[in-house]
């Protein structure tokens, strides 16, 4: 899959088939558009475009996205649709000039200027240009003039991805992990740069690496303790591993981290990046009385952790 950030340097796609959207997470409904798209594009011996926005439109045009986090940081869906075979993704700057601009304007300056689509892949509900005036209607009233064929996306399909990511939202937030998973179709991961922390664990008996998650937009699951996998970065595999999400109420209490516990690894990571990928969820936070009872419970996760994993 080709990569193009540079909305100036767009290569010539030959017989392009053409889909728009955020597509975040990636999960198992958006990936029948995917699937569509391949074989729309093998059938005609073209290539399968996929147009992406950075950042998520309603963060401009709307005040909405505040009470929203995203499955998928830019990162992490390129990461993903890198697996699904598509040829092009394109990840368009969406900035209020963008948004602003007349709905033809967007189908003859943007679509058909910079795509030359063979096919475009649409929903009925997808609206584009100065107060969302234009739509699937539009679209389709412009096919014959610009050459372009049009596809629309099932209404059923696209109310089920809409469904679907409130759902893995829903059960991330309720640390119901293995039923946001089967959503997703993968494990939900996410990675935070590994700062320093009062190294209490590693007088526990383990060590953890303190997470600090640097995209504010990427949503962070439920409190509580986890079966995960963890790759450091440059490592050519997944470490076995446990994390806790939470207060940490047998040491002090007040602020939230994310601690990972990697097993039968001895690197010094500080300043790198982990990547954490989630499994099951294992228990919910809970004070003991002493630090031995918490030394006595944490040998108790790792061996479930193992045991899962």
């Amino acid at each position: 899959m080709q990569v193009h950030q540079a909305f100036d340097q767009l290569p010539a796609f030959k017989k392009a088939v053409i889909t728009i959207g955020t597509f975040d997470g990636v999960h198992n409904g958006h990936k029948q558009i995917l699937y569509a798209l391949k074989d729309t594009a093998q059938s005609i011996g073209g290539e399968s475009v996929l147009i992406t926005f950075d950042p998520h439109p309603r963060k401009v045009v709307s005040s909405a996205i505040l009470g929203i986090r995203l499955l998928n940081t830019l990162n992490e869906k390129i990461q993903l649709l890198e697996k699904e075979g598509i040829d092009h993704l394109v990840v368009v700057p969406f900035t209020e000039k963008f948004a602003n601009q007349p709905a033809e304007e967007y189908i003859q300056e943007f679509l058909v200027a910079q795509f030359s689509p063979h096919t475009i892949i649409i929903g009925h509900d997808h609206q584009f240009g100065r107060n969302r005036q234009g739509d699937y209607a539009l679209l389709a009233e412009k096919a014959s003039q610009y050459g372009y064929a049009l596809k629309e996306i099932p209404r059923q399909l696209l109310e089920d991805i809409t469904i679907s990511s409130t759902k893995i939202r829903e059960h991330l937030s309720r640390a119901s992990i293995k039923e946001a998973n089967k959503l997703l179709g993968y494990p939900f991961f996410f990675s935070g740069k590994v700062v320093h922390g009062n190294k209490i664990g590693r007088t526990l008996g383990y060590p953890t690496a303190n997470l600090k998650i640097e995209d504010p937009e990427k949503i962070i699951p439920g409190n509580g303790i986890y079966a995960v996998y963890a790759r450091p970065e440059g490592a050519d595999h997944l470490y076995k591993g446990m994390m806790s999400i939470g207060f940490r109420p047998t040491v002090d209490g007040k602020t939230r981290v994310i601690e990972v516990n990697i097993f039968e690894f001895n690197r010094e990571i500080y300043d790198e990046l982990l990547e954490v990928h989630m499994v099951a969820y294992l228990r919910e936070e809970k004070k003991y009385e002493s630090l031995q009872g918490l030394i006595e419970q944490l040998g108790k996760d790792k061996e479930n952790s193992l045991q899962i994993l």
